[in-house]
């Protein structure tokens, strides 16, 4: 299966610590190895990377782990392909135009006979199963929604919908349009809410510690959701089986 990372923070953060950790998965610690990806919100606009290389050698992840691009908003994925051949077009997260938003998601799992009809202007670049759900989700917010609906309502469709894909198999992913971050669990998806006061992390993919009280002000607050634990010396909290969370300004609210 295919590993998740999301952030969501109610000032823009640098995931850089996060994403050390996370991309040794794709070749050192994990056998991740066939493409990875990561999207920031900034504002309205999306900085979208992706490569087919391993995390652990790509050039490009290189870059993410020592450019520190601020965000409130960061979903990152790297692959281990079930449907679909190893190329860019394949790579997570995904991204598209709904209400003069960006929407970018990204899964881990694998969906069995789920190819519903799609009629409007989401259509798949790729050939997985998890481009073709995203896909699928956009158009039937479309349908559900004649215009921008609060947060709380895209909880509430999202809910139905997470619900109406989950029987064909594994469905975690995370989705955001910039001023959220849902995450829906089938098997394995974990989060922690860092605030103040802020302590010293220590990943656990990795040697790399840093201390969050000398880089951050007493009101911020940032919430990082997983596939697995990044630290070792912090208390995540387990997502349970087939439950979808919300995530604003760094807190969950659902």
């Amino acid at each position: 299966m295919c590993q998740l990372l999301g952030m969501n923070s109610n000032t823009p953060t640098d995931v850089t610590f996060s994403f050390s950790g996370f991309a040794q998965r794709a070749g050192h610690t994990g056998d991740h190895c066939d493409g990875w990806g990561i999207a920031f919100f900034e504002n309205k606009g999306v900085r979208h990377f992706v490569d087919h290389q391993r995390a652990v050698d790509s050039p490009i992840a290189d870059l993410i782990r020592h450019y520190p691009i601020q965000s409130c908003n960061v979903i990152a994925h790297i692959r281990k392909a079930t449907q679909g051949v190893v190329s860019l077009e394949n790579c997570h997260p995904f991204v598209r135009e709904l209400w003069g938003r960006y929407w970018v998601f990204a899964h881990n799992g694998d969906l069995k006979d789920f190819r519903p009809r799609l009629h409007s202007h989401f259509h798949p670049v790729g050939s997985t199963d998890s481009e073709h759900a995203f896909c699928w989700i956009m158009q039937e917010l479309a349908k559900s929604h004649a215009d921008v609906p609060s947060i709380p309502e895209l909880t509430l469709t999202l809910r139905e919908l997470a619900a109406r894909i989950a029987p064909h198999g594994t469905f975690n992913f995370l989705l955001s349009n910039g001023q959220a971050l849902w995450a829906h669990a089938s098997t394995h998806l974990y989060y922690i809410e860092r605030q103040h006061p802020f302590a010293e992390a220590q990943l656990a993919d990795e040697d790399m510690r840093v201390d969050f009280s000398t880089q951050t002000a007493p009101t911020d607050r940032v919430a990082v959701i997983v596939t697995a634990p990044l630290t070792s010396n912090e208390t995540w909290h387990p997502f349970r089986a087939g439950e979808l969370k919300v995530f604003v300004d760094g807190i969950a609210c659902a």
